[in-house]
């Protein structure tokens, strides 16, 4: 069983997880001593076996805790904060449970995405959570170029230590003028949700150091504007798909949808380049 745990403040644990964490027969916890702190600020007392279940050892000890449920035992997966294989050890036990046939359910509770993307101020209605971008400059700097047209609001979690260096690569990407939050500390005493451009929250993690757990959201990227696209050249794209294979009016279709080009322009450009060239 997987259970989400307080991202901040142990209150908001619910009375599911607080029953459990006493009765179940194994608790597998990504760090014993942040565990030992939870249940003391809960006032509970786990009876069962307290395992370390992290990511070192999260693909061994998956087996030993799949073997356990098999053969009756109530397992429950916690990690320090959040829920459980998302950024976090879970996903190999999960796993390995569903091809051994053993149930696996969830105790749902806080979640850093969801607390970080509604204090926002972003749109909500369509998100993609991206989890951690990679520590290397050039591989982060890929991966976000990736990322450069999503319409999709964007969550990512983020060391402090690394924060400003990410904004900075985030302005460069996306434009410094991209709407962002960086959310800290969240539910905790020092909570603060920064709602900025992303050149200025760049500026202002670099002014100073940036302390406790951090998610970041971005906006999405903008649509493109129909009057600045060059309809002409977007018929070459339409002709190339449609030497391919595909049909013309799909290709048109598709190409409108992904640049928000007029069909109807896209599509007479397409004829007509269709038209002009060599046979």
């Amino acid at each position: 069983m997987l259970a989400a745990t307080p991202i901040g403040d142990p209150q908001d644990a619910p009375p599911r997880l607080v029953r459990l964490l006493a009765e179940a027969d194994v608790v597998a916890a990504e760090d014993t001593r942040r565990l030992r702190r939870l249940v003391a600020g809960l006032g509970v007392q786990p009876t069962g076996r307290v395992l370390s279940y992290h990511e070192h050892n999260e693909q061994a000890r998956a087996a030993e805790l799949v073997e356990a449920a098999a053969g009756g035992a109530t397992v429950l997966v916690v990690t320090d904060a959040g829920m459980p294989s998302v950024s976090d050890p879970g996903l190999r036990v999960v796993r390995a449970a569903a091809a051994a046939g053993v149930r696996v359910t969830a105790v749902p509770g806080p979640s850093a995405v969801l607390t970080a993307l509604a204090l926002s101020g972003l749109a909500t209605d369509r998100f993609c959570f991206e989890g951690f971008l990679p520590r290397r400059d050039g591989e982060r700097g890929r991966a976000l170029a990736e990322l450069a047209a999503e319409r999709r609001t964007m969550v990512f979690f983020e060391a402090p230590r690394r924060l400003a260096a990410t904004l900075r690569a985030m302005a460069a990407t996306f434009g410094a003028g991209r709407p962002a939050a960086v959310c800290r500390e969240l539910t905790k005493t020092y909570e603060e949700v920064r709602r900025e451009a992303l050149g200025e929250l760049a500026a202002w993690a670099a002014s100073g150091e940036v302390l406790g757990e951090v998610t970041v959201v971005v906006a999405g990227s903008p649509p493109p504007d129909p009057s600045a696209l060059d309809v002409a050249d977007l018929a070459g794209t339409v002709l190339q798909r449609v030497a391919t294979g595909e049909r013309l009016k799909e290709a048109v279709a598709a190409v409108a949808a992904s640049t928000g080009a007029p069909k109807r322009a896209l599509y007479d450009a397409a004829v007509a380049a269709r038209s002009a060239a060599p046979r």
